[in-house]
Parts: C-alpha cells; sequence; structure tokens
C-alpha cells in the first residue's frame, strides 16, 4: 500500500500538483470537528472548492453548533445557495447543530456509532470525521475510493460499503488515514472516470484494469 500511495503521488505532482481536498483544507486549517462534520455532509455531490467556499463563509457568521442550531433555515439557505441540494442541506445541517448543541453539549462525538446515529450521516460521513477530525484509523469510501479500489484489483466489489469492509480487512491499519486523502485526488486529477491517464500513472504496472486494457 506504501507503494502505490507513493506512486499516486508521485504521479499526481509530475502531471500537476493537486489542491487539497475540501476536509484536507478544512483540517489543515484546524476549524474543528463541528466544521468538518458539517462541511462533510455539504460535500456530497459538490465540487470541493464550491464546498471550501461556502463553509468559510457558513462558520464565518455561525461560530459553533450552538449558533448555527439556533439560526433561520433561509439564511442558510442563501449561504450554501451554491451546493448541491441546498434546501435539504440546510435543514439537515441545522438538525444536526441541534444534536450536537444538546445531546453532546457542543462537541461532535469521536465514534462511529454515535456519529451514524445523526440525522444524514452514514458510514462515509462518519469515517471522514473520523480520519480528518480526529485523526483516527477509518477508511472512508466516496465514489473515487470504491472506483480506483477496483481498478487496481485491490478489492471486487460492487458497492462502496463492501469496498470499505474489504479495504478494512486487507490493508494495515496504519495507511487507513492517508487512503482517502490520496485516492480522492488522484481520482480527481488522474484516475478519472473516464479516460483515466493511463499513460502517466506511476502504479500502472500493478493496475489490473491497465493489465486488462492492454492485454494481447
Amino acid at each position: 500500500m506504501q507503494k502505490i500511495l507513493n506512486g499516486m503521488m508521485k504521479t499526481m505532482i509530475s502531471v500537476k500538483p493537486p489542491r487539497m481536498t475540501a476536509l484536507r483544507e478544512l483540517h489543515e486549517a484546524e476549524t474543528g470537528a463541528f466544521s468538518i462534520l458539517i462541511g462533510t455532509i455539504l460535500s456530497a455531490r459538490t465540487k470541493d472548492e464550491t464546498t471550501t467556499k461556502a463553509v468559510k463563509v457558513l462558520f464565518s457568521k455561525y461560530k459553533n453548533a450552538k449558533e448555527l442550531a439556533n439560526a433561520k433555515t433561509k439564511d442558510v439557505e442563501k449561504i450554501i445557495k451554491s451546493i448541491g441540494f441546498y434546501h435539504v442541506k440546510s435543514k439537515r445541517i441545522i438538525e444536526v447543530a441541534k444534536i450536537i448543541n444538546s445531546k453532546y453539549k457542543g462537541k461532535v462525538p469521536d465514534n462511529l456509532e454515535k456519529l451514524v446515529e445523526l440525522p444524514g450521516v452514514g458510514r462515509k460521513t462518519a469515517n471522514c470525521v473520523l480520519v480528518y477530525a480526529f485523526d483516527k484509523p477509518a477508511i472512508p469510501v466516496d465514489i473515487h475510493v470504491h472506483r480506483i479500489s477496483n481498478r487496481l484489483g485491490l478489492v471486487n466489489t460492487k458497492t462502496p460499503e463492501e469496498t470499505e469492509q474489504e479495504l478494512m480487512k486487507n490493508i494495515p491499519k496504519k495507511y487507513w488515514i492517508d487512503i482517502n486523502d490520496t485516492f480522492v485526488m488522484y481520482g480527481q486529477n488522474i484516475c478519472k472516470p473516464i479516460s483515466p491517464m493511463c499513460s502517466v500513472c506511476k502504479i500502472k504496472r500493478d493496475c489490473k484494469y491497465y493489465k486488462t486494457k492492454n492485454a494481447s
């Protein structure tokens, strides 16, 4: 796995140094677990740069769970209007803020079981919070992680949920934290859904997809 992660980074740097993912930016900015939780909810089906801008404006007005819990939906909608499904997400993040404020005294829980109890928070979102907010080993599996894991031949799965379980079973835990961030950047920049850039990929010799595509 270290060879794969290193090869991905070398490939991206040689082509064009990738910008950080939205969640990595929030992590590096040390904005806190609550903003990472809200940012992850907002990031679904939304470009990273759009998410980053919206979260920045949102938290310039609402500093914590208590303030967002007391926000009016229409005011939040205006701020995150560029986000996909902003009507639904506005209500959802306010609802999540109310629970975090009342049930957890403003602090985001740092375990999977409690996180997935929050409205609109599935395993992927919960795992993102564990990784980016708490530096806890987990493997958030989105479309990029799912696609690339299958292309490489690390797994042979049909759903992201299956991919998560297989990766957890087969990949040493010390690599878990780095998988999402690196695979997502690689999926956005190199190993795209259509027309992946195999010609520049430095790990193609170990890739099942590449070997199959180029089999004589």
